[in-house]
């Protein structure tokens, strides 16, 4: 089997390429290697197996033309090649807006004119939902829950962008599903609440969970945006792989459909519940402070995941405490990496308890 990956240099692209190199797949992958981690990634996945790798920009409409025309053989396709950060898109919104909409609808053209027929999966956002600012909600327990809503956001819920990176990520979202719906692609959008997991070299303005962690062994102060009691469901990078999957699996079913994938309500938690956990699973005393929320937060989001379990058996596996402990023992073991991504870090050995 051939899997092609747009963005397979990033977190979620090279965690998707090694599974399938693993597994004896020949992959190609397709980024420009403009993240601050992609090089690095490549450089991990490449004696992996059967790696092709264009270093394209999916803002190239010839480029990914003559890609896809090269690869019609593959038997799945990822777009994961993305903007990730709200931030970022408010600072450069024509960045944002050309390699999120603009990359997508180059990828979309160029399976159309080949007559793709592979799935092709889309990782959306839950942004695409807005602020959710209708929504009751009661933070009396120390967190932030909807009141009446206890499965969480579901697909039915009305689009509302609210930032540049929501708009972007939301128009390209509609373009995935009117391929289908007019020309035919096999295609299918998920609409993704926040993924973490090994190699996931985070930020501030993007991979929190796994900037908490590598701050934390750093012993660098945090900035909480908003009082800490936020929610999200959080959803570990193996179990969005199988959902992905699965998807491909069904794809008679899938093709053409949305959905929402996250860790659901078993798998909320707050910002400052995070905090305590990495506190006391490190045995390090955080510093952090609190500033405003930033534009386009929201103060809770949880998915409604029973779509996908009903119509491909998937559900998460693997609980937000386990994940975790997975993602800060990756980090306690990734010294070298993280100073090659990052001067500042200090590779100052954690202690676990």
């Amino acid at each position: 089997m051939k899997v092609l990956i747009t963005g397979g240099a990033g977190f979620i692209g090279s965690n998707a390429a090694s599974r399938f190199l693993r597994r004896g797949a020949e992959v190609v992958v397709i980024d420009n290697l403009a993240g601050h981690a992609s090089a690095v990634n490549l450089q991990w996945l490449q004696p992996q197996g059967r790696l092709t790798f264009h270093h394209l920009d999916v803002r190239d409409a010839d480029g990914m033309t003559a890609a896809i025309g090269e690869n019609l053989g593959a038997g799945l396709v990822l777009h994961l090649a993305s903007q990730v950060a709200v931030t970022s898109s408010i600072a450069d919104p024509r960045l944002d807006f050309e390699v999120n909409a603009l990359g997508t609808f180059n990828l979309l053209e160029a399976a159309r004119r080949a007559q793709l027929r592979a799935p092709i999966i889309y990782a959306s956002t839950n942004k695409v939902y807005g602020q959710l600012a209708d929504l009751g909600l009661d933070d009396s327990n120390g967190r932030c829950e909807f009141i009446g809503l206890r499965q969480g956001i579901s697909e039915q819920r009305q689009l509302d962008f609210h930032s540049p990176y929501a708009c972007s990520k939301g128009a390209a979202d509609q373009y995935v599903r009117d391929y289908h719906r007019i020309f035919g692609l096999n295609t299918v959008v998920m609409r993704q609440s926040c993924i973490y997991g090994p190699r996931q070299f985070g930020r501030e303005d993007q991979g929190w969970l796994a900037w908490l962690m590598i701050a934390a062994q750093n012993r660098q102060p945090i900035t909480i945006y908003g009082d800490g009691r936020q929610v999200r469901d959080i959803l570990q990078i193996d179990d969005l792989l199988d959902a992905f999957e699965a998807a491909a699996r069904n794809i008679a079913i899938a093709a053409g459909s949305v959905y929402n994938i996250g860790g659901g309500p078993a798998n909320a938690v707050s910002l400052l519940e995070v905090l305590d956990f990495i506190e006391q699973h490190s045995g390090i005393n955080l510093t952090y402070r609190f500033a405003a929320p930033r534009p386009g937060d929201q103060r809770v989001y949880i998915s409604d995941i029973r779509l996908a379990h009903c119509q491909l058996g998937w559900s998460p596996r693997i609980g937000w405490r386990r994940g975790l402990s997975r993602l800060h023992d990756w980090v306690a073991a990734s010294h070298r990496e993280l100073a090659l991504v990052s001067p500042a870090y200090n590779g100052s050995q954690p202690t676990v308890r």
